[in-house]
């Protein structure tokens, strides 16, 4: 087979969590096998449930006149050849993986099943992209930077790359020859290094994670908390922006959650979290964690920020625990002083579910320019009764708006839907990706 030269990534994925805790502190078998059918913790509205297996993502439709290159016409062959057996793909290339390579066993869970599809999904995805150069290395190098948690570095790329060859060349015969494989060699080689030099540039700036000490832990239902936190270095960020977590009750698997304040002269952060049914880090946080507990923080991410270059209004809609960001950025509004009009339509299913009501009511009262709006889709309540989306189209119009999304995956692609729908034009809808290139980004 040929050699994989140039150091290559440990893999584009949505960042392999390191291995759970010992067999004694993981939960039993059926809590396992539950974790992996849960619904998404809030996690950003933009990463995938995880129990959706994977499968190559469409292809972009290519610019008009141009031209595909032949390295992308020949993966692109191979992806298509691969996808009727992509799950035994995915699978020869791990074994081969930590046979050859046993050390970078200990970079992934014991439970692979999540981890292993986004690693290799997000491996395909970017060479499937590669005709795309601006659009990949956005997305390559926020991933690079993202693994540094993991402890990922230079030297691991070839490993991946030498069985990612090795599972194609298995398992798309077809289409696989010295020229298929060259093309490969090639795209691999160009993702690796888009990956590697991010990640020293990044290096050069910020620690690969932070420190960070609860100080406050307030139960606001028996299933959703918030969890403040002091971080031992001065933490960047925007409001509106997510970053990873992870507890010191499991070990190096890492979920993502929204800052649900803007930034703060005393550096404090916050996250709303809801407990989900074997939600490993979810569930630790809401019913374990209590202060003086210390967590560690990834870097943040994310794009749902405010364009403080215009007058626009702020159009929101948060369902659920979408409503942590929304806020900060009605705080973010605030503390730059220019009155502009934000319209917050706040979703939950019960009105018991709004837990976080009485806070953007104050924020209301506080502020003339903001209007509040909770919406309750099942049982009674005071507020608005029905689904979130097609409350908004009973409102507006919203010619001068930007709107921000922030919920479940389901409400955000509704949402879309029907702000396109009243005109809002698809350029000034903000929320963080839900599907294609950039879905598997790292949380």
């Amino acid at each position: 087979m040929r050699s994989v030269n140039s150091p290559a990534p440990a893999a584009p994925s949505p960042a392999p969590p390191p291995p759970p805790p010992p067999e004694h502190q993981r939960p039993p078998e059926h809590q396992r096998q539950a974790e992996h059918q849960r619904p998404p913790e809030h996690q950003r509205p933009a990463e995938p449930p995880p129990d959706q297996r994977f499968r190559p993502a469409p292809a972009p439709a290519p610019a008009a006149g141009a031209a595909q290159s032949p390295d992308t016409h020949a993966v692109r062959s191979t992806l298509a050849e691969l996808e009727p057996v992509a799950d035994k793909a995915t699978s020869y290339f791990y074994a081969l993986l930590f046979i050859r390579n046993p050390d970078l066993r200990a970079l992934f869970p014991v439970a692979m099943d999540t981890q292993r599809d986004r690693l290799f999904k997000a491996l395909l995805t970017a060479a499937r992209h590669a005709d795309d150069p601006a659009a990949l290395t956005v997305y390559l190098s926020r991933l690079g930077r993202g693994h540094r948690k993991y402890g990922t570095r230079p030297e691991h790329y070839p490993a991946v790359g030498e069985c990612l060859l090795a599972a194609l060349a298995r398992y798309a015969p077809a289409t696989w020859n010295e020229a298929t494989e060259a093309a490969w060699v090639r795209t691999y080689t160009a993702i690796s290094q888009i990956m590697i030099d991010a990640a020293a540039e990044d290096e050069e700036q910020s620690p690969a994670w932070w420190q960070a000490e609860i100080v406050r832990h307030e139960l606001r239902t028996p299933d959703i908390a918030v969890v403040t936190v002091r971080p031992d270095q001065p933490y960047p960020f925007l409001a509106g922006q997510y970053t990873t977590l992870e507890t010191p009750w499991w070990p190096r698997v890492w979920r993502h959650y929204s800052f649900s304040a803007a930034p703060r002269p005393d550096g404090l952060l916050s996250f709303h979290v809801k407990a989900v049914p074997a939600g490993w880090v979810s569930g630790a946080l809401v019913h374990r964690a209590r202060p003086g507990d210390v967590l560690r923080l990834g870097p943040p991410a994310g794009s749902m920020i405010v364009d403080h270059s215009t007058d626009n209004g702020l159009l929101c809609l948060g369902g659920g625990t979408g409503i942590a960001p929304i806020k900060a950025l009605v705080e973010d509004v605030a503390e730059h002083g220019r009155c502009r009009p934000v319209e917050v339509f706040y979703g939950a299913r019960h009105a018991g579910d709004l837990y976080d009501i009485d806070t953007m009511l104050q924020l209301q009262r506080a502020h003339n320019w903001l209007s509040v709006r909770p919406v309750v889709s099942d049982g009674p309540t005071r507020g608005l009764s029905g689904e979130l989306p097609a409350i908004v189209r009973q409102y507006g119009p919203w010619p001068a708006y930007d709107a921000y999304l922030s919920g479940p995956p389901g409400m955000i692609r509704s949402g879309v839907d029907t702000l396109v729908g009243i005109g809002i034009p698809s350029h000034r809808i903000r929320h963080d990706e839900i599907g294609g290139l950039m879905a598997a980004a790292p949380g």
